[in-house]
């Protein structure tokens, strides 16, 4: 008999002797027997209740039981059909329980086999893939999304293992061409057995082991720094010997027929390299006061290029040396060698001084241009053009300036001492520069300003006269006279060409000559009318005209040219009436008297 069925006999006795027991208490008490009746209904009602709860929990277990056993087959078949496996076949006689385990467990196994080999396809895709990437080769036929039967996956293993090999065979073959290669290059022969047997004997019978590549890597390594060396050293005896020859002025033909040995770095190059190197050297003393010469010209070219001062210059006493000796050679060559460093350090410094400098020289040419009034003749729109480039260096100037102050700084900080610029702070040198243009172009300021204040103080004493343009008349054309009636006497101003023109320093007065004295018969003529075509005279020469009329209506009439000014605010004009020469001349000198300045009056007088 079961345990469980005892357990379920002992629960039905210990229902009876709950209940026996409760029927003895209620007949202690006297309780009637509607009220037992009701109280036993309670105790069925509540026990029923409690058992049908049990049994529905027992219930919904099962359901769930059946169903989990329904996924876990569903899963099982599915992924056997993946991974190309057997179906799993139940054990007969088991129990729901045991049989949803068994299925649920298997289905965990399946699904670890799944990712191991989904996790083995990756790895083998990536190592395929690289080696498809060196060999040049089509990838292997498989999809990475599908689940990979075992089979298939020791095929792909195969793949990669043959790729391998082959990768193997051709990284042997490319770094027996690069040793092959170096070695002739540096005139070697095969010393270790290693080494013979990577250089004479057949690709086939060298075995392609991890450690035989390993050391064919390690051997091309120590060749390739085995040649770089010969080429540094050919290099440098490539940089002694160009220097040489150019300080020894070897003939053009001679280089060339040493040319070959000027590009390759193979180990005959490098013996013929020495031995030149060696033979100009020889030479070179021989021939030492003209590598001296030399050494000092390139000296005061890096002089120039580091923008050192006098004194810095003259610091190296040797180079005033006239004992041309080895040491003084020597002591030249260091210093060359000194001042090549020290340029190629701070190269980028001292070629943004130089375009600082050229950009100022430029921004001061077209400043200068600028101020000429000529530049308005040209056709061929330069004045735009070098507007344009003006405004960009004023923006480009501040930049270089700034960027400048930035390595000024920093080359300061390194070297613990002011840079300078031919023995003056360039900064500060900067600032002067700015600051005398500024000064420059307040000084043309200002005597453009007295220019025009002398002008117009001019203008104020002698009057101005203002020419406007006229047509271009043809050949042949007489020039139309102004007639104008005073008194009894007629003058005539001409409004063409007079026979003399009298202007200021600045280019603004003009005085008129005398007109020669008319015919006794020019006074019964009438006055020529002023042709139609021509404009009326400026209205300063006509109230100057009408001033001379009203004192020729007076008692006596005025033959000067020239009139004393009597305000300030009145002009007046040398174009005036003069009957003769002599009388023009007269009234000039008078001028001259009343405190008017004579250097013009000279140049009047001069010209007439």
């Amino acid at each position: 008999m079961r345990k469980s069925e005892v357990l379920a006999a002992e629960s039905v006795s210990c229902l009876n002797k709950a209940l026996c027991h409760l029927k003895d208490i209620w007949e202690e008490i006297g309780i009637p027997e509607d009220q037992r009746l009701q109280r036993t209904n309670v105790v069925k009602s509540h026990i029923k209740n409690l058992l049908d709860m049990m049994i529905q929990e027992e219930e919904s277990l099962k359901k769930r039981l059946i169903l989990s056993l329904q996924t876990c087959k569903t899963e099982m078949e599915k992924l056997c059909l993946e991974l190309q496996l057997p179906v799993f076949e139940e054990e007969a006689g088991i129990s729901m329980l045991q049989q949803e385990k068994n299925i649920r467990t298997q289905v965990e196994a399946l699904i670890k086999e799944k990712a191991r080999r989904m996790q083995q396809l990756k790895a083998l895709l990536e190592q395929d893939q690289d080696l498809c990437d060196v060999l040049c080769s089509v990838p292997y036929g498989i999809a990475p999304d599908s689940v990979p039967s075992l089979e298939t996956l020791d095929n792909f293993h195969q793949h990669i293992a043959n790729q391998n090999e082959e990768r193997r065979h051709a990284k042997f073959t490319e770094l027996k061409k690069q040793i092959i290669l170096y070695m002739e290059e540096l005139d070697r022969v095969p010393e270790t057995s290693f080494e013979k047997d990577v250089v004479c004997e057949d690709e086939d019978s060298f075995c392609l082991s991890r450690d035989n590549i390993t050391s064919l890597k390690l051997l091309l390594c120590q060749l390739e720094e085995h040649k770089a060396e010969n080429e540094a050293m050919c290099e440098s005896h490539r940089e002694k010997i160009q220097q040489l020859w150019d300080r020894l002025q070897v003939p053009q033909e001679e280089r060339e027929a040493f040319s070959q040995h000027m590009v390759t770095s193979k180990k005959r190059n490098l013996d013929a390299l020495q031995t030149e190197v060696q033979r100009l050297e020889e030479l070179k003393l021989q021939n030492i006061r003209n590598v001296i010469d030399a050494i000092r010209s390139e000296i005061a070219v890096f002089w120039e290029k580091c923008f050192l001062s006098t004194d810095q210059r003259q610091a190296f006493t040797p180079y005033f040396s006239e004992d041309f000796t080895e040491d003084l050679l020597s002591l030249h060559d260091a210093e060359i060698q000194r001042l090549k460093q020290h340029y190629e350090d701070h190269k980028e410094l001292f070629e943004g001084v130089q375009q600082w400098e050229q950009s100022w020289r430029l921004f001061l040419e077209l400043e200068k241009k600028a101020t000429d009034p000529s530049r308005f003749t040209n056709r061929g729109g330069n004045l735009l053009k070098e507007e344009k480039q003006r405004s960009d260096l004023l923006k480009s100037l501040p930049k270089i300036e700034k960027r400048l102050k930035a390595q000024i700084d920093t080359w300061e900080q390194e070297q613990g001492r002011d840079f300078q610029v031919n023995g003056q702070k360039f900064l500060q040198y900067v600032e002067e520069q700015w600051e005398l243009h500024r000064i420059e172009k307040e000084k043309e300021k200002l005597e453009r300003h007295i220019k025009k204040s002398k002008q117009t103080e001019e203008d104020m004493l002698y009057g101005t006269a203002v020419r406007t343009p006229t047509k271009r008349r043809f050949l042949g054309t007489a020039t139309p006279n102004k007639s104008r009636k005073m008194g009894n006497a007629t003058s005539s101003i001409s409004s063409g060409t007079s026979n003399s023109t009298m202007r200021s320093v600045y280019g603004g007065t003009v005085c008129r000559s005398p007109a020669p004295r008319p015919p006794l018969s020019a006074n019964k003529t009438l006055a020529v009318r002023t042709p139609g075509g021509c404009k009326p005279p400026h209205p300063r020469l006509l109230g100057c005209n009408k001033e001379n009329e009203a004192q020729l209506k007076g008692s006596s009439p005025l033959r000067g040219a020239l009139l004393t000014p009597a305000s300030p605010q009145r002009n007046f004009s040398i174009a005036s009436v003069a009957s003769t020469y002599s009388e023009f001349v007269r009234d000039l000198s008078k001028a001259s008297d009343a405190k008017i300045q004579h250097g013009i009056l000279n140049s009047t007088t001069t010209n007439l």
